[in-house]
């Protein structure tokens, strides 16, 4: 790496640089190591909510393929570029993790007044859809935005998104909310098959190398799946029953609208658009791309306005919000590829496989333990992440205050749901959720708490450092 003259943006060495034409076999090798990078990140949600809520396999399976085929057409527009829309660079897309917890509630909700599985993902794809149009009307205003949701807010709210998801991981892990019905939750075997996927995935994850740290969480799901079929915990007779081919059949399940869950999912949008600029500033780092001045902010800006319009593309495909993945970033630094024609080819594989659902039919069957063994990890590693933001600033009294303020009602409606009971309907569906509720803390108290004398801010950060030093 070296330093360029005429900007403080260190450079990276790369083989292929961003508007570079890779030969094809070099462009396949990048691709397919994208693809194992991601693709159980892609369908890990759908296969979560599809579990949750009782989907049946064709259903589960569909909607599987049809994540995978957005993310593929999605990761094409970020690369192409077609006008404002997309980064023009190599911006994989995939099924976001950050609604997870919203849309479970918001189907739970539907299903347990009697709706089915299919009332609840088209009022989840149709308050989805509208949600899009804050994100791409955002897109536009994105510096007053970062001023509403600093490191802090950010920080807050993606913590609480993966607190608020462990309970589904561990959950998982004991054998799922089937087993705790037959009496076989937290048995042995499922522990034992959960705590076996676990410590692959933290074996593999501090390999020295690094393709293998990237591909831990993708291999430890397939080895547990290979132990779970050896166990006989794996029925593939049903396979069989599943169409050749998935045809992309926009709103199958129809349309549905929720004003509360639409609160809920719009908030979500505004969440997912932080972390967007994040993932694309460092995608841009690594393409040796400015990250300051009127080239970067059209770059970020085409690159959020690419989320939204991919996101209505999933809701009108009967799938859940995509955003850019993160981890790619790493490949991207592991490979020195940065070109964005291997988008072109990452795009074709997922439509490819998105396409045929026995493949989520297949990824459909993997037992609780070992989904729970890898979301456990994933989800702890989201709230990592949130505390990681937080603390890319100095924790000041007041700073520490929101924190307080923001954990104590997020974690409060957790543990004691009972607490809005007598809220109306709106306001209780709305504050229910600890992403929301905590969420709006934070907001609330950054705007209105007043920012601490320099004099304080000082003292906070000399005490924080007295700790650190005898910790």
């Amino acid at each position: 790496m070296s330093q360029d003259s005429s900007s403080t943006s260190t450079k990276f060495k790369l083989i292929y640089e961003l508007n570079d034409k890779p030969p094809v076999p070099q462009s396949v090798f990048a691709a397919l190591q994208h693809f194992l990078a991601m693709f159980v990140g892609i369908m890990t949600p759908t296969i979560i909510i599809s579990n949750t809520l009782g989907m049946s396999l064709e259903m589960s399976a569909y909607l599987i393929s049809m994540a995978l085929f957005v993310s593929g057409l999605a990761t094409f527009i970020q690369a192409r570029k077609f006008g404002p829309v997309g980064s023009g660079m190599l911006s994989i897309q995939g099924t976001s993790f950050a609604f997870l917890t919203t849309i479970i509630a918001i189907g739970s909700g539907i299903i347990d007044n009697g709706g089915t599985p299919e009332k609840a993902v088209a009022t989840i794809c149709g308050v989805c859809l509208a949600g899009t149009l804050i994100q791409m009307t955002c897109s536009r205003i994105l510096p007053f935005l970062r001023k509403v949701f600093p490191p802090l807010v950010s920080g807050i709210v993606v913590t609480m998104i993966g607190l608020s998801l462990i309970k589904t991981g561990i959950i998982d892990l004991g054998g799922g909310f089937s087993s705790m019905k037959d009496g076989s939750f937290g048995s042995l075997e499922n522990l034992g098959l959960g705590m076996f996927v676990l410590v692959t995935i933290i074996v593999l994850n501090r390999s020295k190398r690094p393709f293998v740290r990237i591909s831990s969480v993708a291999i430890g799901l397939l080895v547990g799946y290979a132990a779970a079929t050896l166990m006989g915990l794996v029925d593939f007779s049903k396979i069989g029953k599943l169409s050749m081919v998935a045809i992309p059949v926009p709103f199958k399940y129809g349309i549905g609208f929720d004003w509360s869950a639409f609160v809920l999912i719009g908030f979500l949008y505004i969440i997912q658009i932080v972390e967007s600029i994040g993932d694309l500033t460092a995608t841009a780092m690594l393409s040796n791309k400015p990250v300051n001045g009127p080239e970067y902010i059209k770059t970020i800006s085409g690159g959020v306005l690419g989320d939204g319009v991919n996101c209505a593309l999933a809701a009108t495909f009967n799938t859940f919000p995509c955003t850019t993945f993160s981890q790619n970033n790493g490949v991207i630094q592991l490979t020195g590829v940065a070109s964005r024609h291997v988008g072109f080819y990452i795009a074709g594989i997922l439509v490819l496989v998105g396409i045929f659902p026995v493949v989520g039919g297949i990824f459909s069957l993997i037992p609780k333990p070992v989904l729970g063994g890898a979301t456990l990890i994933l989800f702890g590693s989201v709230a990592a992440a949130g505390i990681k933001i937080v603390a890319t600033e100095a924790l000041t009294r007041r700073r520490m205050l929101i924190l307080a303020l923001s954990f104590g009602t997020g974690l409060g409606v957790t543990f004691a749901p009972e607490i809005l009971n007598a809220l109306p309907a709106f306001p209780k569906t709305v504050l229910s959720s600890p992403v929301s509720i905590g969420g709006f803390t934070a907001i609330i108290a950054n705007l209105v708490l007043p920012d601490e004398a320099p004099a304080e801010e000082e003292q906070v950060d000399l005490t924080a450092a007295w700790i650190a030093q005898r910790s």
